[in-house]
């Protein structure tokens, strides 16, 4: 029988630790992928700060490396500074990228950073019980927000690409989302693409993807990939923000 699909071998046996229904597995084997068929294991660098993700040193084989909150990017900056014929990346969530690291992300992206970043966007604080993160939607309900994000006193959501796209030292920006086999294929794209920039030595690159919180949004696996298609998509529109690098995907 011919094999269709089998894991990549950049990733470990590890049982993963998220919640039913998470689409950070399937993140995950994105990235997995991404740096196997690059042939880039052996000098690839992943910088897993703290969130839902802060145990992804046990699901890569690659060499990874824990950040404080929020300071992946600048961790990354290190390690590339440090070590530029290696392959940098991290890994975080709309509260460690879009909150408290907000100042790193924007910073190493306006000095245009040769590092791939991957930014998960689930709309909510996830490891720690679903309080409202900087990318919930308006009027979403979360446990700091028991009747909805009023935006009056909360603010509106920060978009990420379009802010990220406006910087000079940024070279691509895309978002995705996992919610969908056709939309999965893209965002497979996309992360290879980002990944083949730093290869080439074409700066900053991020890719966001738009993802499920099925326990945090009190729903099942499948009403989750429902709410993200009918409200985080038409809030956060997918696509090219940014490409200063050319070539296709």
């Amino acid at each position: 029988m011919a094999i269709v699909f089998q894991k990549p071998k950049t990733l470990t046996d590890a049982t993963l630790h998220y919640c039913p229904g998470c689409t950070h597995g399937i993140i995950h084997t994105l990235v997995a992928q991404a740096i196997e068929e690059l042939g880039i294991e052996g000098k690839t660098i992943g910088v897993a700060p703290v969130g839902c993700a802060v145990m992804a040193y046990n699901y890569f084989t690659c060499d990874m490396v824990e950040a404080a909150h929020g300071r992946a990017p600048a961790v990354a900056t290190g390690l590339k500074r440090a070590l530029p014929d290696n392959i940098v990346f991290t890994y975080q969530g709309d509260g460690d990228l879009a909150a408290i690291g907000t100042a790193e992300t924007v910073h190493s992206a306006t000095r245009g950073e040769n590092i791939t970043v991957i930014f998960v966007n689930n709309a909510i604080y996830g490891m720690t019980g679903g309080q409202m993160a900087p990318t919930s939607l308006p009027g979403q309900i979360t446990q700091t927000t028991p009747y909805g994000r009023d935006t009056a006193t909360a603010g509106y959501p920060v978009r990420i690409c379009e802010m990220l796209s406006t910087l000079d030292g940024v070279a691509y920006a895309e978002r995705v989302s996992v919610d969908s086999v056709p939309n999965i294929r893209k965002a497979r794209a996309a992360i290879k693409k980002a990944f083949e920039n730093q290869v080439n030595k074409k700066g900053f690159s991020i890719v966001e993807v738009l993802s499920s919180c099925p326990t945090n949004w009190g729903l099942t696996p499948v009403e989750a990939l429902d709410w993200l298609r009918e409200n985080m998509i038409p809030y956060y529109p997918l696509g090219v923000y940014k490409d200063k690098t050319g070539g296709d995907k």
